[in-house]
This record gives structure tokens, sequence and C-alpha cells, in this order.
């Protein structure tokens, strides 16, 4: 990690009340679907951030959501904190991703359909993994926000955007010019915020999920293959999606599950 990006992840500011309010609830096993309702309905603007992010086509309910109540119903807690997490982060961060050819509304789609892909995946048959990869699926991007304001600090948005058209992969290329790559920023940024270990090492290892800690591996491996199918500017093509399915037999994932989920995309 280098000084300048760590210096940008200190400076960034604490998250609020509402997130720490969240948290306890969700970390507490006493907890119940009643407890995250009442601290979400606290916050009108949440409340109405998330009921929007549920009701996307991309999650393939057919009928409307109308209340918390109901979301946490439907998706659980775990899913639910992850849109609340992702509503929340990414207020606190000014966006600009011109370095990566992308516009905001790009990028929220590309978090958008990681976090539909893996919910629809893992609700039925890995609903408890969901705790950790629904904030993980919506906000493992967000490193890409520092790193670009270091490649604009540094002004080498050239020597960027030949890396992105030599370089094997995004990662790098992020590399080659700033040092870092984005699974290993975001997770240093949530580390920085103090959240649990596992979202943190599921992010750091999303990239190389053999190296994580056994209790870790199989949320990295199934984050390694949404951040596969669903490219940088949110599309899904058939290169992508037979990079990982060769992923999923790697890691011998459900593929089954897979193909239901992707066809909601």
């Amino acid at each position: 990690m280098t000084e300048e990006i760590l210096k940008k992840i200190k400076q960034l500011p604490p998250l609020p009340e509402s997130v720490m309010q969240i948290e306890s609830v969700y970390q507490d096993p006493e907890s119940t679907f009643n407890d995250m309702v009442k601290i979400l309905e606290k916050d009108p603007l949440l409340t109405a951030d998330i009921l929007k992010a549920a009701n996307s086509p991309l999650y393939g309910f057919s009928r409307e959501i109308n209340a918390i109540n109901q979301a946490v119903g439907l998706f659980g807690m775990g899913t639910v904190r992850g849109f609340a997490l992702a509503s929340i982060v990414k207020k606190s961060f000014d966006l600009d991703l011109s370095v990566y050819g992308i516009d905001n509304d790009t990028f929220s789609m590309l978090s958008k359909k990681q976090h539909a892909l893996t919910t629809s995946w893992c609700l039925k048959k890995d609903s408890k993994l969901l705790g950790i990869l629904s904030p993980a699926a919506f906000l493992v991007e967000i490193g890409k926000v520092l790193i670009a304001q270091q490649i604009m600090a540094d002004n080498t948005q050239e020597k960027f955007k030949e890396a992105l058209k030599s370089s094997a992969t995004l990662e790098e290329a992020e590399r080659e010019v700033t040092g870092v790559d984005t699974p290993e920023v975001s997770a240093k940024i949530f580390e920085h915020w103090r959240f649990e270990s596992g979202l943190v090492d599921t992010i750091r290892h999303c990239l190389n999920p053999q190296d994580a800690k056994d209790e870790i591996k199989k949320p990295a491996e199934i984050l390694h293959v949404v951040r596969t199918v669903v490219e940088l500017n949110g599309s899904v093509t058939d290169e992508s999606i037979a990079a990982a399915k060769e992923l999923i037999e790697k890691y011998s994932l459900d593929m089954e599950s897979f193909d239901r989920a992707l066809q909601n995309l």
C-alpha cells in the first residue's frame, strides 16, 4: 500500500451513527428481524434508498416492495445490511471515475449488477454468506475512487489509459501505475472503518481465494466469479460468462444456481 493512498484512507470521514447502529444490530446474535426494521425506520431517507434498490428489476421480484419490513423479510438481514451500507458509504465519497472511462451512473450499475447477481445466486442456498457477500459485492469496487483520485493527482491519466490497453487485467494496470489494486484499497478502507474481518478479508482475497482462511475461501471465490462476469462497464458478455464458469468449475461452486441468477440480469 502506497503512502499516498494510505493518507487518503486515513482522511476519510467517520461513518454516520446510523451505520454503527445497523452494525450493532447485525452483529448481535440476540437481535431479531424487528430490531433491524426499527433501526432502519428511524432514517426515512435511508429507508427510501433501500426500497428503491430492492425494487430494481435486477432482483426479479414480480411485486413491489413498499415497506422496509417487507424488504427485510424477502432479502434477509444480511442483504438489507448491504443495501444500507452501500447507500451510506457511497455518500462518503466524491465520485469521479473518468480515468476508467466510465461515468458515475455506469459505476453505480456495475455495483448493482454485482450485488444482484450475488444475491440471486446465494439467497436460497448460501443465505448465511450474504451477511458478508452483500456489502462486499456492493462495495468491492469503491477502492477505484481513491485510485482514480491518485492517478489524477499524479497526472498519469495517459499512462493509465495505455496500461489498460496493454495489461491482461484491470488490476494489473492499476498496480503498474499506482502500485495498488482495487480489492487491496477497498479492503483497507473497510479495515480503517473497523468492519469485521470476514468482510475485509473476503474483499482482500477476491483475486486470490486460495490464500484466504478456510472460512473466507467460499465468499472470496463467489466474489471472484461475480467480478469476472460483470465487466467494468456493467455489461455481461459471452466471454465474461465463459471465464466466470471456468472459475465456478475450478472452485466447485453451484453452476445451476448461477445460471438461474444470470437470467435475472
